[in-house]
């Protein structure tokens, strides 16, 4: 099962993948999430961030390990936790030197009982995906020079 949401963002692909995987920064554009890196430099193959989501105890914490690094094209990292599992994947298009087009796509487990809470909270998770997204591009876009 995929959950998906993409944005055009005017900004060349080089900068908005940049933004993308600038781990710390994160929280300027998914709702109540702070992410910190955990090992590694942040921009290859093995390393690891932590992403933590909610309000004080009603959290969920969600470490991750950066399993591809292609810049400026694609980042994706496998959930290793209890809570969020399946795959993360950020896509950046190139559609001219100044504008691209940015996908947030989970890849979550179809089967099992973590399948069928995963599509029960499929609508509220889509709300809360193309909330990042705008968010993301308007962000992006406000801090170019």
């Amino acid at each position: 099962m995929i959950l998906s949401a993409a944005v055009e963002v005017r900004a060349p692909a080089e900068v908005v993948f940049d933004a993308a995987v600038d781990w710390s920064s994160q929280a300027r554009w998914m709702p109540l999430t702070q992410v910190a890196v955990t090992s590694g430099d942040g921009r290859s193959v093995g390393t690891t961030v932590v992403a933590r989501t909610g309000f004080g105890v009603v959290a969920a914490v969600d470490p991750m390990v950066v399993e591809v690094w292609d810049p400026p094209r694609r980042c994706e990292v496998r959930h290793a936790g209890r809570v969020v599992r399946g795959r993360g994947v950020f896509l950046v298009e190139p559609l001219g030197p100044d504008r691209s087009r940015f996908t947030w796509e989970e890849h979550l487990p179809d089967r099992g009982g973590y399948a069928v809470l995963s599509r029960l909270g499929m609508p509220a998770n889509r709300v809360f995906f193309n909330l990042a997204v705008r968010r993301f591009a308007r962000w992006v876009e406000a801090r170019r020079p």
